[in-house]
């Protein structure tokens, strides 16, 4: 079933939009979510709720829906996401193979132009999520 996506309020209302959706790994609507949602709310939304799945479909929709369309909204996300509590502790566990996830979408928005960053801007951000 295909959950409709508005833009969420709250932290509340944003987790159970997130739990929905990584419940059904729908990452179109997942992308949906995160093309409505103001990148600069995200550490707000997320709160303390951030978890390695979360993180993981959040990056996989970015990769498969709003790259290749946005990338200057994709890197957004990336940007605010790393200011999220508990992203270290989050990235922290990755696996190998969710890292590679994570390189794709850097390395796909390193062959996209914006306006949004500049390739020393990524660079730096790949630091921060230790790629």
């Amino acid at each position: 079933e295909k959950h409709c996506v508005s833009e969420p309020s709250n932290a509340y209302d944003f987790g159970q939009i997130v739990n929905a959706v990584n419940a059904n790994k729908d990452k179109a609507a997942c992308a949906d979510l995160l093309t409505i949602t103001d990148p600069k709310k995200l550490p707000v939304l997320l709160s303390n709720k951030l978890e390695g799945e979360i993180l993981l479909i959040f990056i996989q929709s970015l990769e498969y829906y709003v790259a290749g369309k946005d990338p200057g909204l994709a890197y957004q996300h990336l940007f605010y996401l790393s200011k999220a509590e508990r992203f270290k502790v989050v990235l922290a566990l990755l696996s190998r193979n969710e890292k590679e996830e994570v390189q794709q979408l850097f390395d796909l928005l390193s062959e996209s132009q914006s306006d949004q960053y500049s390739l020393e801007d990524l660079e730096s951000l790949k630091k921060v999520y230790e790629l």
